[in-house]
């Protein structure tokens, strides 16, 4: 279960962390790295503003200095921890101005998959009611993870109908500033209640091929995070930057 977090101290920073383990796959140690301080990042489990200890990392990830270093530095390209000389690396807070330039870019693209996925004769909802059916059995046991993995495998399954896979994955891309700000809104039964509600009307309209009402339903669910904004920022200001 995913509770909304409340102010760590400095120097918990790594308590959540599991150590690494490097699988048959043979990935790099930093990227591993990378991809578990990434996860708990857009999971909240990190929160904004914290304190990491490149020390505390090292020791609970169980590896050596230099992958945790080279994570760091990226995760730090990627905007989602800073580095002050002298004084140390935090995880970044929210840039609402980062936020508003990822949904426009997640909208645009969403519209046009469920577009192609409407003129994709193939294209077939049971995959995505079957979602649907997942989603209200997490909303029943409050279940806010199960949720939020269901809610991203019916957005990525929208993109498969339609031919284009890939293009989720830029929208992942460029999402991680709107899952931390959707991940503050998890807890908040009413507002998965109104998400299933959307999810529905959206796979309503794909089934029935209506563009216009699928349009019109996708902007108002996908622009619900902006109208959230001010009162998360007003409510969590310690997570969020000034621009």
């Amino acid at each position: 279960m995913v509770t909304t977090p409340t102010s760590p101290a400095q120097g918990d920073s790594a308590l959540e962390l599991p150590p690494i383990h490097r699988g048959p796959t043979r990935e790099r140690t930093s990227d591993l790295v990378f991809q578990e301080l990434q996860g708990a990042i857009r999971d909240l489990r990190l929160a904004p503003g914290l304190e990491l200890s490149e020390s505390a990392l090292t020791k609970q990830f169980a590896v050596s200095r230099t992958p945790v270093r080279e994570a760091l530095a990226r995760l730090a390209d990627a905007g989602l921890v800073q580095v002050t000389p002298q004084v140390g690396t935090r995880v970044a807070r929210i840039r609402p101005a980062e936020v508003r330039e990822a949904q426009f870019i997640r909208e645009h693209l969403e519209l046009g998959a469920f577009e192609a996925a409407c003129a994709n004769p193939t294209a077939n909802d049971a995959r995505l009611s079957a979602l649907i059916e997942e989603q209200e059995q997490a909303f029943r046991d409050r279940d806010e993870e199960l949720f939020f993995a269901s809610d991203e495998a019916l957005h990525r399954t929208m993109f498969e109908l339609a031919g284009y896979p890939g293009a989720w994955e830029v929208v992942q891309s460029k999402k991680l500033q709107l899952d931390r700000l959707r991940r503050l809104t998890l807890p908040e039964h009413s507002t998965t209640r109104e998400l299933i509600t959307e999810h529905t009307a959206i796979i309503e309209a794909l089934k029935n091929r209506d563009i216009a009402a699928g349009r019109k339903v996708i902007c108002s669910h996908l622009r619900r995070v902006l109208t959230q904004l001010p009162r998360l920022q007003h409510e969590h200001p310690q997570y969020f930057a000034d621009q």
